[in-house]
């Protein structure tokens, strides 16, 4: 028992789990879908493209067991920068693609407003928080997270909404849908206050 790691071959997995250690949680990283069914809660990590993301899941048998966790069992999950984005019900990096369904919405490229900003998104940058949730208990408006990526979940819901990061116009940094969360930063290397984040999904 304790937090499930899916490895489906994208992503560091290892910097996720220490992570966990650190705010003292018992963890445990998996490729093997089967293992979903010990698991207190789930985290879907990721650093990639949307497509090969997917292709991975499905490959390796996690899509429906995911599906299965976390609508059916009711199973907290957490899904981290690419991570995120696989909740949505199709991405368009590459091509069209299926996504996980589990959370209303698409992924599109951010579109930088007049040229001015750089895409990637990389670096600190703050949340806004647009609707509460428990994920963020302790956590200041405007607190800082680490960002890496280039494409952004646009829920199709504003009810999903938990925060919002003024860059490029102001995308969607922070998702939830009952027991389903989506973090577009990385608490894993967010120091303290990514650390908090944790902290709080391990005491879902």
């Amino acid at each position: 028992m304790g937090t499930l790691i899916i490895d489906y071959g994208m992503g560091n997995l290892l910097s996720v789990k220490r992570a966990i250690e650190k705010c003292r949680g018992d963890v445990y990283i998996s490729d093997n879908p089967n293992d979903i069914y010990n698991a207190e809660r789930i985290i879907l990590p990721g650093v990639g493209a949307f497509k090969d993301g997917m292709i991975n899941l499905q490959k390796k048998g996690w899509g429906e067991k995911i599906k299965e966790a976390t609508l059916k069992n009711e199973i907290p999950l957490l899904g981290i920068c690419l991570g995120m984005q696989l909740l949505a019900n199709k991405g368009f990096e590459v091509e069209e693609t299926k996504g996980l369904g589990l959370i209303k919405g698409e992924v599109r490229l951010l579109k930088s407003i007049d040229n001015l900003e750089k895409i990637p998104h990389v670096g600190w940058n703050e949340v806004e928080i647009i609707n509460n949730s428990y994920l963020f208990d302790g956590i200041n408006n405007g607190t800082d997270f680490y960002f890496v990526h280039s494409y952004q979940f646009i829920p199709e819901s504003s009810n999903n909404i938990v925060t919002k990061t003024p860059y490029c116009g102001g995308f969607v940094s922070s998702i939830q849908e009952n027991n389903i969360y989506g973090v577009q930063f990385h608490p894993e290397k967010s120091q303290k206050s990514g650390f908090k984040i944790i902290e709080n999904f391990l005491k879902l």
